[in-house]
């Protein structure tokens, strides 16, 4: 095969966020070599790295609209920029733990995974690129920064167009290129075996069975025809022996069957409704590219993800992968509550509170600081991987329910009469015009700078808040010692009450401003089980009133609720 060097134009525009560089489906599809650019930018990167003018590298995504015409597109330019050894899922479909979970066995260089994870799919919707280094784990900001670097300067990309690969069927190719002394070898594996593989390593599988064996066992695992379909169908059908009904919406599709694959109470409103017929013990809803999990129980028991994550620490003994391993930390991103710290406290481990992002979990782990993290965006995972793992946490939670023999809501509220409760709630604005979403940042920003807030009292429904704290989250990395600021403004009250503020970056468009409400109910408190909602409407009230979001962004409530 014959390598050629096209000339192309810089993009400005190609700075990849929290999760990779994500954009409507329409930049990619309609922008003269703007996918060809990007990829280019990105394996130039990774040969710096590698070190080496060849390597192995791995390609999937979330089945999303754009998916297969980008990998190949992505085929062609590795075959001439020093790749030899691709690992492509069959059919082009890879979970991004799964992408986290090859790279780590077959020592990858990296990989690249198309997805826009939570955020809808189809020409008209979103679309994203994201790179991962080789432990497995999202590009961290130097390497983002050095992609952008080079796209913003690249006149040249080289591609193979003559070179055509089937994904579809599962198959190892080989082709020489010219101008390589190595072969160029793509290889069509299974999606699911390898993920499979250390799940079954991790957890008890035996034990689940039984679980899921009991007549007065039925659960339901909605993968919102993102790519999590065939993992579930492999994992708790063919491994456990579940019926196929056990799984909802399992095609993966390009558009995700018209939906917005995002699991939370809002978006997952069909295993909301399952569970609210009270038939069903347990429930999980996966995002669309499956790392995100919101899990539920009997009668639409919601469990927060804070909970959740808190939850699992403290009962991770209970599953074979921790029972052998020095659990020397945990750490969760600075919106989440405060609930994992709990648990961290009475086990006498290590606590970090990072920024959003789970690229910033991945020195933790690197260095042995932590074995278990999560986010309050239904991220919860491990140190099995370097990502956020939806069908791991469902798993997890299987196992805590097979060893305590409770239900979920049972399993809940005995961890709040033991460690207290965090009160959680998140309002996301979506899509808002940047020009407000940033005057609202600005005003908080002038109100850190003037200390106008501290010592201030706010009234609210007859109760009364006093700010201790207010400033921008910034954060210094324990182990390399790398900076980052403005990550979030927090205004903390003197009973420990917190309220967050900022501005998200895993939207296409617009701006999403994100508002954090965690207020701490004593164990011994009368309000130890009411409606979270109740509880927390006082400090939603002194959250609108401090940003004044309503009257800059002109909107009367959230797009969504967690």
């Amino acid at each position: 095969m014959d390598v050629k060097v096209c000339d192309t134009t810089p993009f400005s525009d190609q700075k990849p966020g929290t999760s990779g560089l994500r954009k409507g489906t329409q930049v990619f599809t309609t922008k003269p070599n703007y996918t060809e650019n990007f990829i280019q930018s990105t394996l130039q990167c990774v040969q710096e790295l590698a070190k080496a003018d060849h390597y192995t590298f791995v390609v999937g995504g979330d089945g999303r609209y754009y998916m297969k015409d980008a990998i190949n597109i992505i085929i062609k330019i590795a075959a001439a920029n020093g790749v030899r050894r691709l690992i492509v899922g069959q059919n082009g479909i890879l979970s991004t733990p799964a992408v986290s979970c090859i790279i780590r066995k077959y020592g990858a260089s990296g990989g690249i995974i198309l997805t826009a994870s939570h955020n809808p799919g189809g020409p008209n919707a979103d679309f994203g690129i994201k790179y991962n280094i080789a432990n497995g784990g999202p590009a961290p900001s130097a390497i983002t920064d050095r992609i952008n670097k080079i796209a913003s300067n690249l006149t040249s990309y080289s591609t193979c167009p003559d070179l055509q690969i089937d994904i579809d069927a599962i198959a190892s190719h080989s082709v020489d290129i010219k101008g390589f002394s190595e072969p160029f070898t793509v290889d069509v594996i299974s999606s699911v075996d390898d993920y499979v593989g250390m799940a079954k390593s991790i957890f008890d599988f035996i034990s689940i069975k039984q679980l899921l064996d009991s007549e007065s066992f039925e659960v339901c695992f909605d993968a919102m025809h993102g790519v999590m379909g065939p993992y579930a169908k492999a994992v708790l059908c063919q491994e456990h022996g579940a019926s196929d009904e056990a799984v909802v919406n399992a095609v993966p599709k390009e558009d995700f069957g018209g939906g917005h694959p995002d699991p939370n109470l809002t978006y997952a409103k069909h295993l909301v409704d399952k569970m609210n017929e009270g038939k069903l013990e347990f429930g999980v809803a996966f995002d669309g590219d499956g790392d995100r999990n919101m899990i539920m129980g009997k009668n639409g028991f919601f469990v927060s993800p804070c909970d959740s994550l808190a939850i699992i620490a403290a009962n991770c003994s209970l599953i074979p992968y921790f029972k052998n391993k020095d659990i020397t930390g945990f750490a969760r991103s600075m919106p989440t509550s405060g609930a994992l710290d709990l648990v961290a406290k009475h086990m006498n481990v290590s606590l970090y509170e990072t920024p959003t992002g789970w690229k910033f979990f991945g020195n933790l782990m690197d260095a042995d600081k932590i074995v278990l993290c999560g986010e309050e965006s239904f991220g919860t995972g491990s140190n099995h991987v370097r990502e956020k793992d939806g069908l791991w946490a469902a798993l997890a939670w299987l196992s805590i329910l097979a060893e305590r023999k409770l239900s979920v809501e049972d399993v809940v509220k005995d961890h709040w009469k033991k460690f207290g409760r965090n009160c959680f709630t998140r309002y996301d604005y979506e899509q808002v015009e940047s020009s407000a979403a940033n005057k609202m940042m600005q005003k908080l920003s002038e109100d850190i700078s003037q200390q106008t807030l501290i010592s201030k009292d706010f009234n609210s429904d007859g109760k009364s808040y006093k700010v201790v704290l207010m400033d921008n989250f910034e954060y210094t990395d324990p182990v390399d010692g790398s900076y980052v600021s403005k990550q979030g403004v927090r205004v903390i009250f003197e009973d420990g009450s917190r309220l967050v503020f900022r501005l998200s970056g895993t939207g296409s468009s617009g701006a999403t401003i994100r508002l954090y409400i965690d207020s701490f109910i004593d164990n011994k408190s009368p309000l130890l089980e009411a409606d979270a909602a109740v509880i927390l409407q006082p400090l939603i009230t002194i959250a609108l009133q401090i940003s004044q979001i309503p009257e800059l962004t002109g909107r009367s409530g959230p797009t969504v609720i967690t």
